[in-house]
C-alpha cells in the first residue's frame, strides 16, 4: 500500500507515484468512494505514448464511466491485468493493488505541476463546499 502523503494528485483525482521516470497511476481513495462500485476497467495499451492530461484509461462504475488522465507524459509500460479481471480491487485498494497503469515519464519534471497530498486534501474541501460532484 502506497502512502498517499508521498503521492502527487490531479484535480480529476488520479494519483501519481513517481520513482525517477517510472510512474504508477491510480485513482484516489476519495474518487473510488465517489464513483462507488467499479465494474469495468479499460486500461491503456502498453506502448501507447500519452501526453500529460490526456485521457488514456476508462473506469466504469455502477454510476457512470470516467476518463482517467495521464498525470505526466510518457509511454505506457504496464496495465494492471488484475483490475481488468476484478475491478472491485480499485475500490478495495485504491492506493495499493488497485493501481491502473504504469508509464515511463518522458519529462518527470511535469509532476511538479501536480498537487501534493496536502494541496489535494484542501482541494477536496473546496470542491465539497462548492458541491461540484
Amino acid at each position: 500500500m502506497l502512502d498517499p502523503k508521498k503521492l502527487k494528485f490531479l484535480k480529476s483525482h488520479e494519483w501519481l507515484n513517481l520513482e525517477g521516470s517510472d510512474a504508477t497511476v491510480g485513482i484516489s481513495d476519495h474518487a473510488q468512494k465517489e464513483i462507488t462500485d467499479v465494474v469495468f476497467v479499460e486500461p491503456p495499451k502498453v506502448g501507447r505514448k500519452v501526453k500529460q492530461g490526456e485521457a488514456c484509461c476508462v473506469v466504469e462504475s455502477v454510476k457512470a464511466a470516467f476518463d482517467i488522465y495521464a498525470p505526466v507524459s510518457g509511454e505506457i509500460t504496464a496495465a494492471n491485468a488484475d483490475v481488468v479481471k476484478d475491478p472491485s480491487i480499485v475500490n478495495a485498494e485504491a492506493f495499493g493493488k488497485g493501481w491502473l497503469f504504469k508509464l515511463k515519464a518522458s519529462d518527470p519534471a511535469e509532476a511538479g505541476k501536480l498537487m501534493d497530498h496536502a494541496a489535494y486534501e484542501a482541494f477536496l474541501k473546496t470542491e465539497a463546499a462548492h458541491g461540484s460532484h
